[in-house]
């Protein structure tokens, strides 16, 4: 991105969950968008790289727990530009997307920004940079909120949709629709209906828009949280700012921007991602990211494998994990923990997780 666009544009990385649905090697400490699952670096660190030629490093804000700052800016390196917000309290993402607003227009009232998350695994990414790089330029000329919809690869039940309308306009070869609506997560009959219209794209949760358009849209639909992103981008510094945002966070509506802005607002366009994504959420779904054997094996660590097959097994704690004679299973090693869970039962961990947290004692594991 080389015109004058890119000394305003910003890029605002969502880097807040828990990852439960990776545990036992993803902790609340630790959780899964700090570590290395896939691509050889951790996965926030891959999504600030993905970011390179087209937000200015030093315009890059990692969004996540009060908690986490110090692990990720650890991660970071003291010599690397990108800020952490940390949020004292989690408000879901109408909250955290107001507070990076604040710190983004306490910048630049100019500015245009783009929201992503850390726990995406994306390839092509000369498409995945033009799509960006056209969103912020269309962004910071128009009066649009503009979202990122991926084309379904099946009729999953476990997306929100969005339906597009009429075509709006082209820009760098990336056709842009307005948006009819967002739906929630359907059953699969009706998400089959929608893939096979052609009309409907996974709801990916990123999103571009200047800092002046979503503020206006907080001061229509959510005009308590308008009114203190003002507030809090009039701050001093950050170290006032910091304090705002520990004395008002834990009174906030917890809800999430969908709910918030994008569902009710008029002027909501879509591109759909023609680059390749992946939303990481699960044991199996990291299958699709580890080098595979000859038995359709995925592992990660020091593993050894005899006459298994079909499994997931990640080695770690300085051992060696080694499966004979046993099939579809997930095989995970942490310090401390040893998980063996059926693929088709591994949706069950966050509920062993939220069991766990019952007993103090297994606290330190969590």
């Amino acid at each position: 991105m080389t015109d004058s666009v890119f000394s305003h544009a910003y890029a605002v990385v969502m880097a807040g969950g828990k990852g439960e649905r990776f545990w036992p090697l993803s902790t609340e400490r630790r959780p899964k968008q700090l570590l290395a699952l896939a691509g050889g670096k951790p996965l926030v660190m891959q999504a600030i790289d993905r970011l390179d030629g087209v937000v200015p490093p030093d315009h890059v804000l990692v969004s996540t727990n009060a908690s986490l700052v110090g692990p990720i800016r650890e991660l970071l390196g003291p010599d690397h530009p990108a800020a952490v917000l940390g949020e004292p309290v989690g408000r879901d993402t109408a909250a955290a997307i107001a507070a990076a607003t604040a710190w983004i227009l306490h910048r630049d009232p100019e500015a245009v920004f783009c929201v992503l998350t850390a726990d995406h695994i994306i390839g092509d990414l000369p498409v995945f940079r033009n799509i960006l790089a056209q969103g912020l330029r269309l962004c910071a000329a128009e009066d649009v909120l503009m979202t990122i919809g991926i084309p379904p690869a099946f009729p999953s039940s476990g997306f929100g949709y969005i339906q597009a309308g009429d075509e709006w306009t082209t820009a760098g070869g990336v056709p842009f629709y307005r948006v009819r609506r967002f739906v929630e997560k359907p059953d699969t009959e009706t998400a089959r209906a929608y893939v096979a219209s052609g009309e409907y794209a996974w709801n990916s949760g990123m999103f571009v828009w200047s800092a002046r358009r979503i503020l206006e849209a907080f001061d229509r639909f959510r005009p308590q949280l308008a009114a203190l992103a003002r507030a809090w981008a009039a701050e001093p510094d950050d170290d006032a700012f910091d304090a705002a945002l520990a004395r008002d966070f834990p009174a906030l509506e917890k809800i999430s921007i969908d709910y918030a802005v994008m569902e009710k607002a008029p002027n909501v366009v879509m591109c759909r991602g023609t680059f390749a994504w992946d939303d990481v959420g699960s044991w199996p779904a990291l299958e699709a990211h580890l080098p595979l054997d000859g038995a359709k094996n995925a592992t990660l660590g020091d593993v050894e494998l005899l006459g298994a097959s079909s499994n997931i097994v990640v080695g770690g704690d300085g051992r060696l994990t080694a499966l004979v004679g046993v099939e579809g299973l997930v095989v995970v090693q942490a310090p401390g923990v040893t998980l063996v869970c059926r693929k088709d039962k591994a949706q069950d961990i966050k509920a062993l997780v939220n069991r766990l947290r019952k007993d103090p004692s297994r606290a330190p594991l969590l």
